[in-house]
């Protein structure tokens, strides 16, 4: 294992635990109901509003495990998310409305969708990573990359990292390497400086090898071995949870 020069680490699984809230769905379709209603539109229930919606959840999931495939996939937009996969038949003017206010419901619906906690260690890890010149950075897929850096403004972790790359905002997504490679470009190192460190092996332990970084960690959380498929890419370390990602940097330290 190189000592890195950065620590690229991704939001969900590594920084921060999450947990699906039951009632999201049914939340959101009551707001997007609401903005349907003051536009002047009636011809769908709220019950109907929720079941497209966690239709289109459904199959963002299926498509996201597909896109996994590709050598460089591209990340599904706020727009076309809305258009395509929840409102595709819905009449023109609802499903306009929620095209035109895409990206507010998708940050909406990644508020509601699950609760965020801090995983133990993770403030120990960054600031030891400032005292050895180690620069933190997240890389994280997202459907709104919004959400996170709320998250991580409100725990002030948004003062720990240096930069922060969301699949939205850049418009690809993991295991595509553009993924990590911008985040190495914004800090000015080469990716064979660089540890990056993910929960997944179809998406994050692929997008290492991809990138070439000089260490890929697989952190394991709840969906690790939720794999789609076998991989070929194995990582080059796995720890359980930020104090053992701690613990492998300082033998690099020491």
């Amino acid at each position: 294992m190189i000592r890195p020069r950065a620590l690229l680490l991704d939001f969900g699984g590594v920084i921060v635990q999450t947990g699906k809230r039951p009632s999201w769905a049914a939340e959101l379709a009551a707001e997007v109901h609401g903005l349907l209603a003051g536009a002047g539109f009636d011809a769908l229930t709220a019950e109907e509003v929720e079941g497209d919606i966690r239709a289109g959840a459904r199959a963002d999931s299926s498509w996201k495990n597909a896109a996994s495939r590709r050598i460089a996939p591209e990340e599904l937009t706020h727009r076309r998310f809305w258009a395509e996969f929840v409102a595709a038949d819905w009449p023109d003017q609802a499903r306009t409305l929620v095209t035109v206010e895409a990206t507010a419901l998708c940050k909406r619906m990644g508020e509601l969708r699950s609760d965020r906690k801090i995983r133990p260690g993770t403030e120990e890890l960054l600031a030891a990573c400032r005292e050895h010149a180690v620069t933190p950075a997240v890389v994280s897929n997202a459907l709104c990359g919004a959400v996170h850096r709320d998250f991580l403004a409100r725990t002030g972790l948004d003062r720990q990292v240096a930069a922060q790359v969301y699949s939205d905002e850049v418009g690809v997504r993991k295991p595509n390497p553009e993924m990590i490679l911008l985040a190495c470009r914004a800090l000015g190192v080469d990716p064979a400086d660089v540890w990056y460190v993910g929960d997944t092996h179809d998406r994050d332990v692929v997008c290492g090898a991809r990138a070439g970084v000089g260490a890929t960690v697989l952190m394991v959380s709840p969906s690790t071995d939720k794999m789609p498929y076998p991989v070929r890419q194995s990582p080059q370390a796995t720890v359980e949870d930020p104090r053992g990602l701690l613990n492998l940097l300082e033998a690099t330290w020491t």
